[in-house]
């Protein structure tokens, strides 16, 4: 089999689909999700459950897959009760399962391993706010562990994704530097802001001029976040954008109310303004990712002049 390149240079060559929301196709499934580790919590006790999602973005035409290790982390497994050694086998296995549903395509897959932020393992919405009165220290100290384990499993990238301010990107590229794997960094924002409220401005002028960077962009906002996002990651950057909306509803008093707005013809707007991995969040099913991928399947457009990310670490 031609192995396949690394996802720098295929986000040179043309525009991806990455999958949609993992946690609510596994609900679609009939998985309880209940809990602090949410859908990381089927990582051990349901597996088959996590591949058969990730299968179901694949056979709808994703490219990219995000493993279901977005609200996992050494200290949450603690909690639950995992022993360090089981907690590691269980980010590599978030990875194996991926990787095993993209076998299942005719065309190369790619997994991006989730790296949530502090919020998010924290259960409480924190990923919304930011400004968790930590300093960039000690969140580097806690984002560090599940950054080695999940990059010792040997995804294609790392997704270090919904961060919702600048402090906290600054902490999870340190806790990833020199790990071996290329990053995407990817904000969650509001009103043209972070979720911490700073300018997207400053928040992807962090990431200009990171080589270990292939992408930089937003996810888990509304779709009317990403034109602006876009055209500002691009021109600060200078590197490919991925961009992953949820639907347009609003979670409100424990449920999703209002109608969807997600409309993949709108990803034609967004891949002419320089993204380059296009996808998915929260209530983003395979429905729609289909359609999606329907929509990019024509002539892409010239690649820009970004920067090139590194080489992928070798498969173990």
């Amino acid at each position: 089999m031609t192995r396949q390149p690394p996802l720098a240079q295929a986000l040179a060559a043309e525009t991806l689909v990455l999958d949609g929301g993992l946690a609510d196709r596994l609900v679609d499934q009939g998985c309880d999700l209940s809990g602090e580790l949410w859908s990381a919590r089927l990582l051990a006790d349901d597996p088959q459950a996590v591949y058969e999602a990730h299968l179901a973005f694949v056979r709808a035409g994703a490219r990219v897959l995000i493993t279901g290790s977005y609200q996992a982390s050494a200290r949450g497994f603690a909690r639950a009760g995992v022993a360090p050694a089981e907690a590691d086998e269980l980010f590599a296995r978030s990875v194996r399962l991926a990787r095993a549903a993209g076998q299942q395509a005719r065309e190369p897959v790619w997994v991006a391993a989730s790296v949530g932020p502090y919020g998010a393992v924290c259960a409480d919405g924190g990923e919304y706010r930011g400004r968790y009165g930590l300093s960039v220290r000690e969140l580097t100290r806690f984002h560090r562990p599940r950054i080695e384990a999940l990059a010792a499993a040997g995804p294609d990238v790392l997704a270090l994704e919904t961060v919702p301010d600048v402090v906290e990107a600054e902490a999870m590229l340190a806790a990833a530097q020199g790990c071996g794997v290329p990053l995407l960094l990817s904000y969650t924002v509001e009103d043209g802001r972070t979720r911490a409220g700073q300018p997207l401005a400053d928040a992807f002028a962090l990431a200009a001029g990171n080589a270990q960077l292939c992408a930089v962009g937003v996810n888990c906002c509304a779709p009317r976040e990403v034109p602006e996002a876009v055209e500002l990651a691009a021109s600060t950057t200078r590197k490919p954008v991925v961009v992953y909306p949820n639907s347009g509803e609003r979670f409100e008093h424990g449920r999703w109310q209002g109608p969807a707005a997600f409309d993949p013809v709108d990803a034609l707007g967004w891949r002419a303004a320089g993204a380059r991995l296009i996808g998915g969040c929260c209530r983003v099913g395979p429905d729609r990712i289909a359609a999606l991928a329907g929509t990019l399947a024509g002539p892409q457009p010239p690649a820009s002049g970004g920067e090139s990310g590194p080489q992928q670490r070798p498969q173990q």
